[in-house]
């Protein structure tokens, strides 16, 4: 009677203990972290990891099943999107700048975006980042259709130039992704994601997701698309839960 009974209670703690470390898949099994205030997502090639920004100043690195990595804090900075590349990774700050960090070292480098015809209002600030080759693209988060632009950016030495201003009309994007020659952006004040053509600058389709606080979105490498969740989480889901 007694190994009966030792069995089914380790059973049970094994459970709730693999249940906790993967953030909290019996109620919700898109949820894959916690992470606090999380305002971006970019997968890593190299290292099949994903980096989560939060707008505290603090950027995690997880696995794509969930685990946290490692956490690290780099000041006062409202981190929004983030792009990771094999030696660094670059953070949008959501005044008007690229962070640029070692991924070894962690030594940075704050790149203050400057451009001719290049001003931030008051009610708009820098959102989505992705990178297209050697450009930065960066995604300005506004209330109205007219003042929703997409910055294009090269990164200097000593600031980041604004090399071009694309106005895409999407409200509140939030977050970006370029993959397979597709720009992909999200929006938290509408809950969906915009497949956008940037030759022809015009939204090519537009996917309902489900309702949460959309900050960021990374396609992984098996099929999966990440989302960053402002609430605090991490949330994958299949292409094909998506139709894409």
């Amino acid at each position: 009677m007694k190994q009966i009974f030792q069995q089914p209670t380790f059973s049970l703690l094994l459970l709730l203990s693999f249940t906790a470390c993967n953030g909290d898949s019996s109620t919700n099994p898109t949820k894959i972290a916690s992470i606090p205030e999380a305002s971006g997502i970019s997968y890593c090639d190299n290292t099949n990891t994903l980096m989560v920004a939060n707008d505290e100043g603090s950027f995690y690195e997880i696995s794509p099943e969930g685990a946290i990595l490692s956490e690290h804090k780099l000041g006062k900075y409202d981190l929004e999107g983030v792009v990771c590349e094999d030696e660094i990774i670059t953070f949008a700050v959501e005044d008007g700048a690229l962070l640029q960090v070692n991924r070894k070292t962690l030594k940075k480098r704050l790149l203050k975006l400057k451009g001719k015809g290049f001003k931030l209002s008051k009610k708009a600030g820098i959102e989505g980042l992705t990178k297209i080759k050697d450009l930065y693209y960066l995604s300005i988060q506004a209330k109205k259709e007219k003042d929703s632009k997409l910055l294009v950016v090269k990164a200097g030495a000593n600031y980041a130039k604004v090399t071009d201003i694309i106005n895409h009309g999407i409200i509140d994007s939030a977050g970006m992704d370029y993959h397979d020659k597709k720009l992909y952006i999200v929006s938290d004040k509408k809950d969906k994601l915009y497949i956008y053509n940037l030759k022809k600058n015009k939204i090519k389709k537009k996917i309902k997701l489900p309702k949460f606080a959309q900050e960021g979105v990374a396609f992984g490498k098996d099929n999966d698309i990440f989302f960053a969740d402002d609430d605090g989480a991490v949330m994958r889901y299949t292409l094909k839960e998506l139709g894409l």
